[in-house]
């Protein structure tokens, strides 16, 4: 079958790979769409980062480079293995795309997304939704009724959204603002509005500030090259600021307004992944009692993701702005959001 593999930074092969097999407890999917996703970038840019590097297999998948890309996939269950009675041919699903050991001190504990060592299905090894069929032990996999197919392939980042929002304690009434309206700002912020929060969303690309009007996430966009952030936020807020606020960027000029315009004793979340050290304002977080919280993907996240789009409180569609085949990955996946970032929110694939 065919499959799009990281061998090393700006190296990505579309290959011919042997087709996996099902095993025990395990399904096999014919994948339908994947999402081109910033980590994916990352690695292609910078990399490897989650990907093991030659010689440095990861500790769970036993793989190294070159391993198959793509962790935000959907699809459809084509052959189920021994013992799987929960999920059945023609079942469509979507992936959490793990690796943990289940031994650790995290994962005893119920926090297995902080699992010593974690790793990602599309990343770490294990097949990856850049490939035509994957199988998953069953554990991963969460069924997804009437949701398109292409649709469902958000799910995976929706879910990014759903954790960091819990994360940030938002509750209804409040104030959130969003540095960044990338798939992940975007997303935030329809997760922050199914809550009956207020959002602000933060960000210079014409396309990306359109994205957030016309999807209705956002309900003020601000362009900090044509106003100052912390003072709008405080026209908008009646001087209090912001109860939450969100990094969605991985830029310290965004860091820094985010720490300037929330409230005293507000949250602040960093939802990106940061290609560099970044540098923060301790004084603004010791003056004002900032909380800055870190989150990494998701927990148990998935059902009630999946629960808001079958509900109608998430609308996926509108950041589906690109679908292309396999073939297209780099000229016109990648290629696209690395160099005209600002003419696309979220590129699938159709492997």
């Amino acid at each position: 079958m065919k499959a799009a593999r990281f061998y090393a930074r700006n190296d990505l092969r579309i290959d011919d790979v042997p087709e996996p097999e099902v095993r025990a407890r395990t399904v096999k999917i014919q994948v339908a769409w994947c999402g081109i996703c910033g980590t994916d970038l990352h690695e292609f840019l910078e990399g490897p980062i989650f990907v093991p590097s030659p010689g440095h297999p990861h500790p769970l998948s036993g793989e190294e480079a070159p391993v198959t890309l793509g962790h935000e996939f959907s699809g459809t269950i084509v052959e189920v293995g021994e013992g799987v009675d929960e999920l059945a041919v023609g079942d469509n699903v979507v992936v959490e795309p793990y690796f943990v050991c289940d031994e650790c001190a995290p994962c005893k504990a119920g926090n297995y997304h902080l699992c010593t060592k974690m790793g990602f299905i599309g990343l770490s090894g294990g097949g990856g939704g850049l490939g035509e069929r994957i199988v998953v032990d069953t554990r991963w996999v969460h069924k997804i009724g009437d949701i398109p197919l292409d649709e469902a392939a958000l799910i995976e980042p929706l879910s990014v959204a759903h954790h960091a929002v819990t994360r940030s304690g938002a509750k209804t009434g409040d104030v959130a603002l969003i540095g960044g309206s990338g798939p992940i700002g975007l997303l935030t912020a329809a997760v922050l509005k199914s809550r009956g929060v207020t959002t602000i969303i933060s960000e210079l690309s014409a396309a990306r500030k359109e994205k957030a009007r016309s999807s209705g996430v956002a309900d003020y966009v601000i362009d900090p090259s044509q106003e100052d952030v912390q003072t709008r936020v405080q026209e908008i807020t009646d001087s209090v600021g912001a109860d939450v606020a969100f990094e969605c960027a991985g830029v310290n000029a965004v860091l820094d307004t985010l720490l300037s315009a929330v409230k005293p004793a507000g949250v602040v979340v960093n939802v990106s992944i940061w290609g560099h050290p970044a540098t923060v304002d301790m004084q603004k977080i010791v003056l004002k009692e900032i909380d800055l919280r870190g989150t990494i993907a998701y927990v148990r996240d998935h059902a009630e993701a999946i629960r808001l789009v079958q509900d109608g409180k998430v609308d996926l569609k509108p950041f589906i702005t690109g679908r292309i085949a396999l073939e297209d990955l780099v000229d016109k996946g990648f290629d696209t959001l690395i160099n005209h970032n600002d003419t696309a929110v979220k590129i699938l694939v159709h492997p």
